[in-house]
């Protein structure tokens, strides 16, 4: 194994992306396998989700080769422990950015 060359490129990518909304304040939790292009649709407003929440801040984001272990990390984030440890450890971006 040592020997084989490992090939980047056929690693899977999948993301989990958390925004702030500057609007209103809260996070917008999300998943993609394609996290610039991702990003280009909610600064577009072509995602309903967030489109009337923008202005928009990428405050944190996560690189997993599983998809079933970044699906987990998202539910976990948008739960209510999820959302507290964004709080905590996003503390001072929240108040640089939030009133």
């Amino acid at each position: 194994m040592a020997s084989e060359k490992l090939d980047f490129s056929k690693i899977p990518k999948f993301y989990v992306y958390v925004f702030l909304s500057l609007r209103d304040g809260r996070f917008y939790v999300g998943f993609t396998a394609n996290l610039q292009k991702r990003i280009r649709q909610h600064a577009r407003g072509e995602v309903m989700a967030t489109r009337y929440r923008r202005p928009l801040l990428l405050v944190h984001y996560e690189y997993f080769i599983d998809k079933a272990d970044a699906k987990a990390r998202e539910v976990f984030l948008k739960s209510g422990f999820g959302r507290g440890e964004l709080r905590k450890s996003l503390k001072r971006t929240l108040s640089r950015y939030l009133p």
